[in-house]
Formats: structure tokens, C-alpha cells, sequence
């Protein structure tokens, strides 16, 4: 999937007025790596934290 993303992004660039979709494409992919690299690090946390209120209750 990663691969026909790229071949995709690729082709839009040839093309003068796809440049604008693809800056968007890339600023969108940056920040979904960043949501997940925020999610992997606080997931134990935030799960730990709901875990601690079920228990509560």
C-alpha cells in the first residue's frame, strides 16, 4: 500500500498543478507518523490510567 502511495505521489508531481496535493499529502503523512509515534509513546500511560479508574469504580 505504501508502495502505490508513493507511485501515486510521484506521478501528481510530474504534473505542475498537482504539486499543491502532494505538499498536502506530505504534511498530512507527516503528521499521521507523528500521531502515532505520540500514540505508541503515551498508549501504556493512557491505558495504565483507564485501567486505574475501572478499578476504582
Amino acid at each position: 500500500m505504501l508502495m502505490m502511495m508513493y507511485s501515486y505521489l510521484l506521478g501528481l508531481v510530474k504534473e505542475e498543478e498537482g504539486q499543491g496535493m502532494v505538499e498536502y499529502a506530505l504534511i498530512i503523512g507527516l503528521v499521521v507518523i507523528i500521531v502515532i509515534a505520540v500514540l505508541a509513546l503515551l498508549g501504556p500511560a493512557i491505558a495504565n490510567q483507564f485501567q486505574q479508574i475501572v478499578d476504582a469504580l
